[in-house]
């Protein structure tokens, strides 16, 4: 008897609204629902069961609806029709006109429903929007978080970097509007009827862009489209003029750690975490159905005290009880809800006797907010497990480029290279392109991108110098990117990362930025230097590998633009025994605009030798440099590359399209070690850009050759194998592309065309070598023949002088 009373009164809590509170309920205006989605499954049901619980025991005011889609021909087997205050809405997993599989527009679909069919939405006049798998530890109430009627309160998803680039251009008409924010909605309700059907069309519109799903693009690691729905989100958003009040501070991913000071309001347990040995990921619970299954828990996670032992540092040791508190709540809404269903009493364990206790209700008893209103604060969180790394610094890594296929090609290298690297931070490239050329421009998804306009005909003077584009991008980002970095690393596009580049390793700090050498910038040296800083004996000869503190460059930036328009404009000292420009063009006038400014700035460099090396230079032993700087031609034996005879030949969009094979490592000269090792670098650098280009094609999903191809299939063995061929010439290379009878022939004769050109300039250079070997042996021989020649005539002259005396002599003794 006593056990049914317990299941009634369980069930009237799990059933029955939340009270509103007298405090939160008065005034006019202040009515508040609470909503969240889910789909009619076992998955959707325990992490319900958890976040109804959490929202009851926080004591969140107002009702609380859960959105279910479901679909008909699921609706007699579900049992969780029960679970909370339910709204059926229909099932939009696959979309009725398009027939797509995409689940998560429920939520869009599932609010729209809402909207226009539920009586509770014409009583409301804040709504508070929440994900099913999330735990809430205290009251939400908009207004006290600085909600206000356009301005919206939301928790910030850095991850969404289509708001940076080109998929906010294409599918909002206010893309700078664009907020990177999801997890928790706060809004009123009059913005939520103006957003909620653009958020339901914007997420079929985003879901419908195959072309731009990719990761670069998105900031989607499955590159599948899944987060099509937060995308649609933003825009909508974007395009109704709400504003959001962004913060990072009010939700957290168990397994992260939270600022000092801050007590997060909600845990969003979307990803893997751990304490110790114990790790829970949601994602191995996809088909469980522990809602149901009587006195079943979640495992246990470590006890507090255990924890107390686990770590010294106190507010890791915060992040790691958030973990805990986090499972030990969604249990505990577990033993009320199998109460509820009549499940019998559990038997009696240590861990259900610590969930009932006076201990774990302290512990979780409701958060309030601080009382610091919410601002547009972007401050991203640190992983609990990698405690080291919150103590370094953030960092962030740019490189120039313009739309053209010679810059997307090189910037395939460096992407790849920089994944490869595990390069950390975030990267971008800073792209230079005409309104023009961006019309017709295919790359967009190579990299993460800023646009920036293009100043290779100066917009002032009409001067054509591309090279004006990198201190003018780089100027660009710094005045319209909100950035949390530290630090900045420049790079440039024709460069391959053989390893990280950070800050720590190299002693950047303020004042001091890092960078190599670039010794033949003589201009540092003479007058060129006393004409165009006022500090000269701080003239650094670097480039090509930068490292600088944010606040240097924020102050840097705009002078090296000037700098470099000002020795540009200078044609007087263009000379080569000036400037060190072998063309004597001023084109190296950006490398002296970086100096001179940083000259006036009294920026002191830490020139490390150590990071850069050029492809066919003798490395130094023992050092391994970070970079590959291929901006000059190398080679090994017959075969050499130069970037500049790929300056208009079209390999990214070319399926299977590459650069000619260097030669096999074993078949390098042993004899002098110095040039094996020139040599060896000089082909990893050449099979880098040709790994690169392959995995480009293969994620462009490239048809695969055909199998009857032997020369075809031996090509993707040994690519699959990081092994990219062994010397095949460039006729093989062409041969190989022509038997995909599904290639664009057309984009292929500009490659043939080079890689001919190429052949039959290493061609002309074997004649030209055999034909001078050729000469010399024949002149050699001519004098050999020669000496001989006279050798014999003068030994044929002494013998007939030898006889003529012999001769004389006996006729003198008859």
């Amino acid at each position: 008897m006593a056990a049914a009373a317990v299941a009634v009164v369980a069930a009237l809590l799990l059933l029955w609204p939340s009270p509103v509170s007298s405090e939160a309920a008065a005034g006019e205006g202040r009515r508040l629902h609470t909503l969240f989605s889910v789909e009619c499954g076992d998955y959707f049901d325990w992490q319900a069961v958890g976040l109804l619980h959490s929202l009851r025991k926080a004591g969140q005011p107002g009702g609380v609806t859960r959105l279910l889609s479901c679909a008909a021909d699921q609706l007699p087997s579900y049992r969780g029709l029960r679970i909370g205050h339910t709204l059926q809405v229909p099932s939009y997993s696959r979309h009725p006109r398009t027939g797509d599989w995409y689940p998560a527009i429920n939520k869009p679909a599932g609010v729209v429903h809402w909207l226009k069919h539920s009586v509770e939405a014409n009583n409301v006049d804040w709504v508070v929007i929440l994900d099913a798998d999330q735990i809430v530890r205290g009251p939400i109430i908009p207004w006290e978080l600085g909600a206000e009627k356009g301005k919206p309160v939301a928790a910030y998803y850095g991850y969404l970097k289509g708001c940076d680039n080109i998929l906010a251009q294409l599918h909002t008409a206010h893309p700078e509007f664009c907020d990177k924010v999801g997890g928790i909605l706060a809004m009123h309700i009059d913005d939520l009827r103006a957003l909620a059907p653009l958020w339901l069309s914007k997420t079929e519109e985003v879901r419908q862009d195959k072309s731009h799903w990719s990761t670069n693009i998105t900031g989607d690691i499955y590159g599948m489209g899944w987060i099509s729905e937060m995308y649609g989100y933003s825009f909508g958003a974007a395009e109704v003029g709400l504003r959001h009040k962004i913060n990072d501070d009010i939700m957290i991913y168990p397994g992260y750690t939270p600022r000092i000071g801050i007590d997060p309001l909600i845990l969003h347990y979307g990803l893997p975490f751990k304490v110790g040995n114990w790790s829970f990921s949601k994602l191995e619970h996809h088909e469980d159905g522990i809602a149901y299954d009587c006195n079943r828990l979640f495992p246990p996670p470590p006890f507090p005290r255990e924890v107390e032992m686990m770590e010294s540092d106190p507010n890791v040791k915060r992040g790691l009880y958030l973990s805990i508190e986090c499972i030990n709540t969604l249990n505990e809404g577990l033993v009320l809800h199998h109460a509820s269903v009549g499940c019998p009493k559990p038997q009696w364990s240590k861990y259900l006797s610590f969930l009932k206790s006076r201990r774990f209700s302290e512990l979780t008893k409701p958060k309030h907010w601080n009382g610091q209103t919410i601002e547009n604060r972007n401050i991203v969180q640190h992983v609990a497990s990698l405690k080291e790394d919150h103590k370094l610094p953030k960092i962030h890594t740019l490189f120039s480029t313009e739309c053209t296929p010679y810059f997307d090609w090189q910037t395939v290298g460096l992407m790849h290279s920089l994944r490869v690297s595990r390069q950390p931070g975030n990267i971008t490239r800073l792209l230079s392109c005409s309104d023009e050329d961006l019309k017709n421009y295919k790359g967009h998804d190579l990299a993460p991108t800023h646009y920036v306009p293009s100043m290779n005909r100066h917009p002032l003077t009409g001067d054509w110098y591309p090279a004006i584009n990198k201190p003018a991008a780089v100027l660009h980002w710094i005045s319209h990117v909100e950035t949390d970095a530290e630090f900045i690393v420049i790079l440039d596009a024709d460069m391959i990362m053989r390893g990280p580049i950070t800050p720590w390793e190299y002693g950047a700090k303020l004042g001091h930025p890092v960078s190599t050498p670039y010794e033949y910038l003589i201009g540092c040296d003479n007058i060129l230097a006393k004409i165009h800083t006022r500090n000269p004996s701080a003239c650094d000869k670097v480039g090509g590998v930068i490292i600088m503190h944010i606040d240097d460059l924020r102050r840097f930036a705009m002078l090296w633009l000037h700098k470099t328009e000002e020795v540009r404009a200078d044609k007087a000292h263009y000379a080569t025994n000036i400037t060190g420009d072998i063309y004597s063009s001023g084109w190296i006038s950006e490398m002296y605009g970086y100096s001179f400014a940083a000259a006036e700035l009294g920026l002191h460099h830490i020139i490390r030798r150590d990071i850069l090396i050029y492809p066919g230079y003798v490395p130094v032993p023992e050092v391994h440099y970070k970079v590959f700087h291929y901006g000059l031609r190398f080679g090994v034996g017959n075969w050499s590359f130069d970037k500049a005879d790929w300056r208009n030949v079209d390999v990214v969009n070319t399926c299977w399209a590459k650069f000619p094979e260097p030669p096999d490592p074993t078949t390098v000269m042993k004899e002098d070690q110095a040039a094996r090792e020139r040599d060896l670098l000089s082909i990893a650098c050449g099979r880098a850009l040709n790994k690169a280009l392959y995995w480009h094609h293969k994620s462009r999903d490239c048809p695969r050759p055909s199998p009857v191809d032997g020369a075809s299939k031996k090509f993707q063995k040994v690519t699959a194998s990081n092994d990219l061929g062994r010397g095949n010439t460039e006729q093989s290379f062409i041969h190989n592309i022509k038997q995909k009878s599904h290639i664009d022939v057309a984009k292929l004769k500009p490659i043939e065309r080079v890689a001919a050109t190429i052949s039959s300039i290493h061609r002309a250079r074997r004649l030209a070598r055999s034909s001078k070997i050729w000469i010399i042996a024949v002149w050699a021989a001519s004098v050999a023949v020669f000496l001989l020649v006279i050798s014999m005539f003068f030994t044929d002259r002494r013998r007939s002088v030898s006889r003529s005396r012999i001769s004389r002599s006996q006729k003198a003794h008859v």
